[in-house]
């Protein structure tokens, strides 16, 4: 996965070159990333799935995430980051189905890792349940539903935390119920900017 060759563009978003995805994370280069939100409606309420990061990844283990997220690689499209959704996810996503909401920049600065990402972000309207989910276990251990409102709350500093249910997988790869308390420092170090643009393009989306 290190190797695999990325497409590097300058902070202008000039194509730049093409480097390693080591190299893109060593050196800082900004590169092109997909990002899809899932949300649903259930009784009138809206909710947002998130995922939890594998404890296999190198990254951010064990950190609540995007529902499903991943690079581009250099020969990929946009069109083809949905390759993300179906995978992590198992669930049959097509990219007609999912709504833009634009490019958006983000930095996440940890030590020696620099992530410096355009962000094609995308929300996807579903109507899976949490059950139907078969989850990609090298990369995503659980996923967990949350109020989007508390969502929104939560990044908007109205709220400290939020409550979320899910399922976890343990080692044999079965589902465990899961119910959890989260605060910002649960969740994968994204600028807060980028958490405060997605939740109002969300919401501007779903009316509220």
């Amino acid at each position: 996965m290190e190797n695999e060759l990325i497409n590097i563009f300058d902070e202008q978003r000039n194509k730049a070159g093409i480097a390693t995805r080591a190299e893109v994370h060593k050196r800082g280069h900004w590169h092109e990333t997909f990002h899809c939100w899932v949300i649903s409606r259930q009784n009138g309420i809206d909710y947002i799935d998130l995922q939890i990061r594998s404890h296999l990844k190198k990254d951010f283990p064990n950190l609540l995430d995007i529902t499903a997220a991943g690079h581009l690689l250099a020969h990929e499209t946009v069109h083809e980051g949905i390759r993300e959704v179906n995978e992590e996810l198992g669930i049959r996503v097509s990219f007609n189905e999912l709504l833009s909401l634009g490019v958006i920049k983000d930095r996440i600065l940890t030590g020696d890792f620099i992530d410096n990402e355009f962000c094609h972000v995308y929300l996807y309207t579903s109507k899976y349940q949490l059950a139907d989910y078969r989850l990609q276990q090298e990369e995503v251990s659980g996923i967990v539903r949350a109020k989007f409102d508390e969502f929104f709350e939560l990044w908007n500093c109205a709220r400290d935390e939020l409550e979320a249910e899910g399922f976890e997988l343990n080692s044999a790869g079965e589902k465990v119920s899961l119910t959890m308390r989260l605060g910002k420092s649960k969740f994968v170090p994204h600028e807060k900017s980028y958490y405060q643009a997605i939740v109002t393009l969300i919401r501007n989306q779903i009316g509220k």
